[in-house]
């Protein structure tokens, strides 16, 4: 019983998340809500029993929004409205159209993974950490140490670019000269 009410009220709420970073017109809302919806997606590796995988989840999907979210503040100027284009509608409905396809395929792998075999069956005595850990420090080394020194390269590039922009401090600004600013970015 605990299990399905836990269920129902973290899938609520992480699809409340994502209806957030979907909908919002605020970039920092957005990946705010994102990083939300991972912790919130966390909860159900551990009401399945796979807390690896769950620390996992909290750790490099939220850690990555995380970074993002920090190359969102040094990025954008969150002071200024911001003026949405209404895209293409053809698009949208493709989209849609797809994201439907999609869920009904979700829903049906269960009945047709019955036949399919895993390439690493399951070793008698090794837990799960274990099983992971070989595959991933195995076969998956090198695009793991790679994955690791494109984000190294992209946080860098990302204070290098953020310190070309760090002429001006909102936080050591008074109400008036935020406001003189915005008035200068309005009129140019």
């Amino acid at each position: 019983m605990f299990e399905a009410i836990a269920f129902y009220l973290f899938a609520f709420l992480t699809i409340a998340m994502f209806f957030i970073t979907v909908t919002t017109s605020q970039a920092l809302y957005a990946l705010t809500a994102l990083a939300a919806g991972m912790i919130f997606i966390s909860a159900f590796f551990f009401i399945l029993g796979a807390d690896f995988l769950g620390a996992v989840q909290i750790i490099v999907y939220t850690g990555a929004v995380m970074a993002l979210y920090a190359f969102g503040m040094m990025f954008f100027d969150t002071t200024r409205e911001l003026k949405e284009k209404q895209g293409n509608k053809y698009i949208i409905v493709g989209l849609s159209t797809l994201a439907a396809v999609l869920v009904v395929v979700i829903f049906a792998a269960p009945m047709v993974s019955e036949n399919i075999v895993a390439l690493y069956p399951v070793i008698d005595g090794v837990g799960n950490t274990q099983e992971v850990g070989l595959v991933l420090f195995t076969k998956y080394l090198i695009p793991f140490e790679v994955a690791a020194i494109m984000l190294l390269v992209a946080m860098v590039a990302g204070i290098v670019l953020a310190g070309k922009k760090m002429d001006l401090s909102i936080t050591l600004m008074n109400d008036a000269e935020i406001e003189e600013e915005k008035n200068k970015k309005v009129l140019s």
